[in-house]
């Protein structure tokens, strides 16, 4: 049938006939699309493998430095979570017949470690992390355990010990780079948390001594796993965007939770917290349990907006477009919402600039309200929405789609390429910081469909490289531009002024 044909029948059934029209002239689309774009520019609509190993035969001996709320997700991405956790996981599986978090975990793969230490300074924690190891059969309370790892109250026994080749180091921000520093000049390979370092002196040092001690260095950016990044960066390869001289990201959110207000857990107080030890390069403070479990908070142990938050949206972009250390960059912002005493703002606005590039990078936040705005990566013919999912749309007034968009071919209000994946799968969110990260892709990805923890895939390439060579996605060199620039951010925010990076002398000025 040819296509006058089609519509003239399509006419005679008015309302049917509008929506069959619609149907018809969408499909047309989605065919002209698949067969000329995609087939122009090369682009895959499929998903990158997941990461590739070698040979699994070595046990790793693993260490853990903290266990609060980022360590718990380390440790389970690991093959080590709590039996309570799993009892949850059960419990809602039965009450929520989509909840396939017990069964996911299971298919989780072996990575064939062992953890032999833990160390936390808060005694609930530093047992959880014990029964967290011990749970290497994967089960719920009462469930088989094996041998508990041994605590360690002092990070430097843990790292120091002779049964520890690697360690995952999850603390407040203050402790990243000295825990880093010595782990690394001990000879121990290094995943830690980002932000990489507290200040700026400590970049330095850490990278010295991941590269004098020849150790395998992870920063903890597993976004670096997130299935539609892979896409995104071949489609910004591919030309599809064209130049690009605006890219805007953001942070969003609107509860107590989002903003590190945290619980404080009761068995919380001076007798089970080592409170000295915790203080460490942070100015002394007395005894406050607002400070041990909210330490985001304050900038005494905390990086703010921007080594926590932030650099999320930097790490994405930099492994994307490779963008490195920017040249410059200004702050503004404040504590307009949360007057809990914090020194931290909960609104931050940050842009930087790489004249080398043409183009500026748009950061803007707030805690304070949940609207939904993502990062858009803004090119001369086109325009790529980023977040899980992939969206890229053409600009009405591009040069290379013009002929197209005024023939009617293209439809800049349509999708040029849009990418979803797992869209089959219901997602187990339980709180909107949850939905915050999910939308990132930063909770959980996919690989032919199937969901896997990006913080898992990370620490398995991590694992990897220990055991048969090779390079991490996060490695020093990038993690290095990441603290860079969210220190650059900082000053800038705090000094009230604009800032540059000398690149000859590597230097904020």
């Amino acid at each position: 049938m040819k296509r006058r044909d089609l519509l003239k029948g399509f006419v005679t059934v008015p309302v049917l006939g509008a929506f069959a029209y619609a149907w018809y002239k969408k499909r047309s689309y989605e065919r002209y699309l698949k067969k000329n774009i995609l087939e122009e520019i090369q682009l895959k609509a499929t998903a990158p493998d997941i990461p590739a190993s070698g040979p699994m035969d070595k046990q790793i001996r693993l260490g853990l430095i903290g266990y609060g709320l980022r360590g718990k997700h380390l440790a389970q991405a690991a093959g080590f979570a709590h039996p309570e956790l799993i009892d949850s996981w059960i419990k809602n599986g039965f009450e929520n017949g989509s909840d396939n978090r017990y069964k996911e975990y299971l298919e989780q793969e072996d990575l064939n470690l062992v953890l032999n230490g833990v160390c936390d300074i808060f005694d609930t924690y530093g047992r959880m992390a014990r029964e967290a190891g011990a749970n290497i059969y994967r089960e719920g309370s009462g469930g088989k355990m094996g041998p508990s790892p041994k605590r360690y109250k002092n990070y430097q026994d843990l790292i120091n010990a002779k049964d520890i080749d690697a360690v995952i180091i999850a603390t407040p921000d203050h402790w990243h780079g000295p825990m880093a520093i010595a782990a690394a000049n001990a000879g121990k390979h290094v995943y830690v948390e980002k932000p990489m370092t507290w200040s700026v002196e400590e970049t330095y040092k850490i990278r010295k001594a991941v590269k004098e001690n020849n150790i395998v260095f992870q920063l903890g950016h597993q976004g670096r796993q997130t299935e539609s990044y892979f896409k995104a960066k071949e489609a910004i390869d591919k030309g599809l965007l064209g130049k690009i001289t605006l890219i805007e990201v953001t942070t969003n959110r609107n509860d107590p939770n989002g903003a590190w207000v945290y619980p404080i857990h009761e068995d919380a107080n001076p007798n089970t917290i080592d409170w000295k030890q915790f203080i460490g390069q942070a100015p002394d403070h007395p005894f406050s349990l607002e400070r041990f479990f909210r330490w985001r908070c304050w900038w005494d142990y905390s990086t703010g907006l921007s080594g926590d938050l932030l650099t999320h949206e930097f790490d994405a972009i930099n492994q994307i477009l490779g963008l490195g250390i920017p040249h410059a960059a200004i702050s503004s912002g404040g504590i307009y919402y949360f007057k809990d005493g914090r020194t931290v703002p909960d609104v931050l606005h940050t842009v930087y600039e790489y004249p080398d590039r043409d183009l500026s990078m748009v950061y803007s936040a707030t805690l304070a309200s949940n609207r939904k705005r993502g990062r858009v990566i803004m090119g001369h013919d086109a325009s790529m929405e980023l977040g899980r999912d992939l969206i890229i749309k053409a600009d009405p007034r591009s040069s290379r789609y013009e002929a197209k968009i005024k023939e009617g071919i293209i439809d800049p209000a349509l999708p040029l390429f849009s990418y979803s994946p797992g869209m089959q799968n219901v997602d187990a969110i339980t709180s909107p910081t949850e939905q915050y990260f999910a939308g990132r892709g930063l909770l959980y990805t996919y690989r032919g469909g199937k969901r896997f923890d990006p913080t898992h895939l990370h620490i398995k390439e991590w694992l990897n490289c220990i055991r048969n060579g090779g390079t991490t996605s996060c490695n020093i060199k990038q993690g290095f531009e990441e603290a860079m620039a969210a220190h650059m951010g900082t000053i800038a925010y705090k000094e009230n002024r604009k800032v540059f990076w000398d690149a000859e002398n590597e230097k904020i000025i």
